[in-house]
């Protein structure tokens, strides 16, 4: 599992600003700062890629370089990763995208255990493909382990990426006990639990509504 927050860099800086109170008041920033950190674990992702030698010629001269060999498919839970997504795909700009629709039942007992609604699935095949798959937020891990099931259904990825913000250590280990598949884990921040809502604490709150307002 590759934990961003452990060392020192200026994601830190865009983080403390997502969890700020204060500066959640403003929405813009709120999107900005989750596609800067799409940006940064775009480029961490981008080192673990297979990649190609091809020439380059300059108006002076050849350069040889590398180049990805495939570009990865992106896959979105809507919709708080749309910002999150968005940064992956300033770096990853020739990449397939396929986009899920996917929500917890907020109605349900807490007790029973959170229930999640899968409404949506529209993605490109992903038959031996790099997956980058996108989820700010990983709380419970249900929604995770539903879309791979669903994206199953479909075809077999090469290798899965999955990459959230901030995670809590319950929603990594329910990932970790039920994807039967290989995967990495790619996430900014591990927090401490799940309050007795299955919320991140101390998280930053809801990333839906922070980005796009509530919700009804």
């Amino acid at each position: 599992m590759f934990i961003l927050e452990k060392n020192n860099s200026v994601a830190n800086h865009f983080l403390a600003e997502l969890r700020d109170k204060n500066h959640q008041k403003d929405r813009l920033r709120f999107r900005r700062n989750l596609e800067r950190l799409g940006e940064i674990m775009a480029y961490e992702i981008s080192k673990t890629l297979t990649y190609r030698e091809v020439y380059v010629e300059t108006p002076l001269g050849t350069k040889k370089s590398r180049l990805i060999l495939e570009q990865p498919i992106l896959i979105s839970v809507m919709r708080a990763a749309l910002p999150f997504y968005q940064g992956f795909l300033n770096f990853f700009d020739l990449a397939d995208s396929g986009f899920i629709g996917a929500y917890r039942k907020e109605e349900e007992n807490v007790n029973e255990g959170i229930e999640i609604e899968y409404l949506y699935q529209a993605t490109p095949d992903i038959n031996n493909k790099n997956l980058i798959l996108v989820d700010p937020m990983l709380a419970t891990g249900k929604s995770i382990v539903k879309t791979i099931e669903n994206l199953q259904i479909k075809g077999i990825a090469q290798n899965i990426h999955i990459v959230s913000v901030i995670a809590a250590p319950e929603g990594v280990r329910y990932v970790n006990e039920n994807v039967k598949i290989p995967f990495k884990l790619w996430i900014c921040s591990l927090d401490e639990r799940l309050n007795e809502k299955s919320y991140i604490i101390p998280g930053l709150g809801d990333a839906g509504d922070l980005c796009f307002g509530n919700k009804i």
